[in-house]
């Protein structure tokens, strides 16, 4: 028995169980596929919107140096793109390794907040805001380190492939 097939009271695998959880595997990796061709045509057209804002921003305006305002906004997207393709990593491993890894995960939601913070107005932020940030900032470093230690103790947990 795989685990996919649901049995009866005896143990025995049901006939149309197999069937089932191939019918649900198949699913499974169509949507998967459907959510990477989705992803990675994200991750093109942000990338090509990056640079086009970039040219646009050099051409309108006189010289080749930007105010803080269009820096900010200039880093903001090309985090998005580095989300995007932290997102494709989590997707790309689950393919590959039929698990998600918690690491990757971890990864992706600090690179979101990575970007939070670098594109925060930090003095027309809301204290709560900021002390919300601060306790999602730390949670996420707590986390991350307990993983990280969980596959040092243990050498069976597989680390994700890059």
């Amino acid at each position: 028995m795989t685990g996919h097939e649901p049995s009866g009271a005896s143990g025995t695998p049901r006939p149309w169980g197999r069937g089932l959880a191939r019918g649900i595997d198949a699913f499974q990796r169509i949507m998967v596929g459907a959510l990477l061709i989705m992803m990675m045509a994200t991750i093109v057209i942000s990338a090509v919107g990056l640079g086009w804002s970039i040219v646009k921003e050099t051409l309108q305006s006189a010289r080749l140096i930007f105010d803080v305002k269009q820096v900010m906004e200039m880093f903001g997207l090309v985090f998005t793109v580095l989300i995007g393709l932290e997102l494709l990593e989590t997707i790309k491993s689950y393919v590959s390794q039929d698990q998600l890894h918690v690491e990757v995960v971890f990864l992706v939601a600090m690179v979101a907040v990575a970007r939070k913070v670098i594109i925060l107005e930090v003095k027309e932020s809301d204290p709560v805001v900021l002390l919300g940030i601060a306790a999602i900032i730390l949670a996420l470093a707590v986390g991350f380190y307990y993983v990280k230690r969980a596959q040092v103790k243990d050498p069976n947990v597989p680390a994700p492939k890059k």
